[in-house]
């Protein structure tokens, strides 16, 4: 799927958060999205609001991301963005399907997509592969380790690219956020609204949109500019440790 009119950008963990307002950001750009996630009814209404196109897809089913590309006529932009967490436990309580799901996730279906979108990205002539890790991606915390060890490898792979493509027109992009609103700690805390909202007590997060903000600016860059790395936190974050929390 194509528009004449405006280039392709695919987005994953397109249904909510971060994706759903990249989508929504990319659109206003002037790009056709092709939004993919595992909740198509929530993908075809942000679609159906932004003249873009909804596609089903588990980022971990070699499958689902065969048939999704299959769907993808041309592409410009593609912001790997599907990931997560689940859990906190030490190391020495490590529960081995977290860990599992949060690589699988986070690393091998970032690589799965970029992998099936390169030659695409490629022949556009001005691709960019943008990627959210997180500060994650640079820091350790405890009882982080299964999501910090997920988003480093993320991010070695990402950055691996930037030099390989080197001499071909494709940028590459890490965005890594810090305290962001979304669903995110929800997941990682399995539905547990009171352990999810507590994350961001007593200090303003980032959202959504701000992060969204600056992947569409990162991509509406001169074809010669290339954003490596942005890291990006609320005012009140200095790490993944520390932060300001007003009593």
């Amino acid at each position: 799927m194509s528009s004449p009119q405006r280039p392709t950008a695919v987005v994953t963990g397109a249904s909510s958060g971060i994706g759903e307002a990249t989508a929504r950001g990319l659109a206003a750009a002037g790009f056709h999205v092709v939004l993919g996630a595992r909740r198509v009814g929530r993908l075809e209404r942000i679609a159906a609001e932004v003249g873009g196109t909804a596609v089903a897809l588990d980022v971990t089913d070699t499958a689902s991301v065969a048939a999704f590309c299959e769907r993808v006529a041309e592409c410009r932009v593609l912001v790997n963005n599907a990931g997560g967490a689940l859990g906190l436990e030490p190391v020495a309580e490590a529960d081995e399907e977290h860990w599992r799901w949060m690589w699988e996730t986070n690393v091998i279906g970032t690589l799965r997509l970029t992998k099936a979108l390169l030659p695409k990205l490629v022949v556009s002539g001005d691709g960019h592969v943008v990627t959210v890790t997180s500060i994650a991606a640079y820091e350790l915390y405890d009882g982080g380790a299964g999501y910090t060890s997920a988003k480093h490898a993320q991010s070695a792979l990402h950055r691996t690219l930037r030099g390989e493509q080197l001499g071909k027109p494709v940028r590459f992009t890490e965005v890594l956020p810090g305290m962001v609103e979304t669903d995110f700690s929800l997941v990682r805390f399995d539905g547990d609204e009171t352990k999810a909202t507590s994350i961001y007590k007593g200090l303003k997060p980032l959202v959504a949109e701000d992060v969204a903000d600056v992947i569409v600016f990162a991509v509406t860059r001169p074809a010669h500019v290339n954003l490596d790395q942005i890291v990006m936190k609320p005012r009140a974050q200095a790490s993944a440790t520390r932060a300001h929390r007003e009593p």
